[in-house]
C-alpha cells in the first residue's frame, strides 16, 4: 500500500539557490516556413542533431540546449526513474521524441517525454510514431531563459494530457482541459509526488553532486511511500 507523503504539492518553489540566470539555450524563430520545408529540414539534419524543432502555423522554432538546460532535464529523468522503480510503476522515457501530424501540420520535440498509462501499448515498439500511436502521457519542458508558451498549442493538438514546466526555480503542473492547458495542483501521472520535492532534489544536485542526491531521493521515496518490508 502506498502512503501519501506529508509534503504538500505546490506549483511554485523559491529557494536559496535563486541567482541571476545564465544563458541556458539558444533559440531561433522563423516565420512563414512551409510544412514541406520543415520536413526537408528534418530529413537533412537527421536524428543525431542536438537541436530541437517545433512547428505550428508556419512558425518554426529551433532550440539548442546548453549545459544548464540539458543537466536539469536529464536529472528529471533520473529522479522519475528512481520513483517508478521503487513504486513498481511501468514507465518508458523517450527523451526528445519527434512528434508530428502532417495532416495538422504540427510537429514538436520536447525536452523529455514519458509513457506511463500507455506504456504497455508502446512497450514492444522500437519506433513510436505519435499520430499512429498514443501521445506521451507526460511532457517535460525546461524553461530556464525562454518560456515554452508557444509550444503548448502543439502539445495540445497532439493530445498530450500533461506538461511539466520547470524554470530553474519552480515546477508547474499543467493538465489538458478542453484543448488548453491549465495549472493543476497535483500531477496527473504522479498525483502523490509533490512539485516541491522534485524541485528540491533537482537543485540539491548542484551542491551535493548527482550520485549523492539520487541516493538521498531514493531514501526519501522509501521512507514516504513504502511500508516496512516492502522495499
Amino acid at each position: 500500500m502506498i502512503a501519501t507523503p506529508q509534503a504538500k504539492p505546490t506549483e511554485v518553489v523559491i529557494s536559496s539557490f535563486e541567482q541571476p540566470r545564465p544563458l541556458a539555450e539558444n533559440r531561433v524563430l522563423l516565420h512563414n516556413v512551409s510544412w514541406e520545408t520543415f520536413e526537408r529540414l528534418l530529413d537533412d539534419v537527421g536524428d543525431r542533431r542536438k537541436t530541437l524543432f517545433h512547428y505550428i502555423n508556419g512558425n518554426l522554432e529551433i532550440m539548442s540546449p546548453l549545459s544548464l538546460h540539458e543537466g536539469s532535464g536529464r536529472f528529471f529523468d533520473k529522479l522519475l526513474t528512481i520513483f517508478v522503480d521503487e513504486l513498481d510503476i511501468d514507465m518508458r522515457c523517450l527523451g526528445s521524441l519527434l512528434m508530428k501530424i502532417p495532416e495538422l501540420k504540427i510537429g514538436g520535440e520536447p525536452d523529455s517525454c514519458y509513457y506511463i498509462k500507455n506504456e504497455l501499448i508502446i512497450r514492444a515498439q522500437e519506433n513510436v510514431i505519435v499520430g499512429q500511436d498514443p501521445p506521451p502521457d507526460l511532457v517535460l519542458e525546461v524553461d530556464i531563459t525562454n518560456p515554452s508558451d508557444r509550444r503548448l498549442p502543439i502539445y495540445a493538438l497532439l493530445g498530450v494530457p500533461e506538461v511539466w514546466r520547470y524554470d530553474g526555480y519552480s515546477l508547474e503542473f499543467l493538465g489538458l482541459e478542453n484543448g488548453e492547458y491549465v495549472a493543476i495542483e497535483n500531477s496527473l501521472s504522479f498525483p502523490t509526488l509533490p512539485a516541491a520535492i522534485i524541485v528540491e532534489y533537482v537543485q540539491k544536485r548542484l551542491l551535493l553532486g548527482e550520485s549523492k542526491t539520487l541516493k538521498e531521493f531514493r531514501t526519501w521515496v522509501r521512507a514516504n511511500y513504502l511500508q516496512k518490508g516492502e522495499v
